[in-house]
């Protein structure tokens, strides 16, 4: 696009669109920075990019991960209950109440 084009884009339905409450004096500011990012998507799309490789990163980073090691602790069950300021029957963990109403 080599000549500047004026777009008649409608403001008040994309304001619908995105659910936005536009007054009419916004109207034709909005309507001139409508255009001027649609011009410059065009003037992007007319970039030619044949050989170039496409990008998911600017940094070509990779993650280093740890090895994973597996850990079994016997009596965790136990542990954690006798590590528990409160349990009921030595199966249940007691927690203050979240929810208000009838508890345990």
């Amino acid at each position: 696009m080599n000549e500047k084009q004026c777009l008649n884009i409608d403001v008040s339905y994309a304001a619908a669109l995105a659910r936005l409450r536009i007054e009419e004096e916004e109207k034709p500011s909005l309507q001139k920075d409508m255009n001027e990012i649609v011009e410059y998507i065009n003037m992007l799309s007319e970039v030619d990019v044949t050989d170039v490789q496409p990008t998911m990163h600017a940094i070509d980073l990779k993650n280093v991960w740890r090895e994973d090691i597996c850990v079994i602790t016997e009596n965790l069950k136990e542990q954690i209950i006798a590590n528990a300021p409160a349990h009921v029957d030595h199966e249940l963990i007691k927690v203050p109440q979240v929810i208000p109403g009838e508890g345990i």
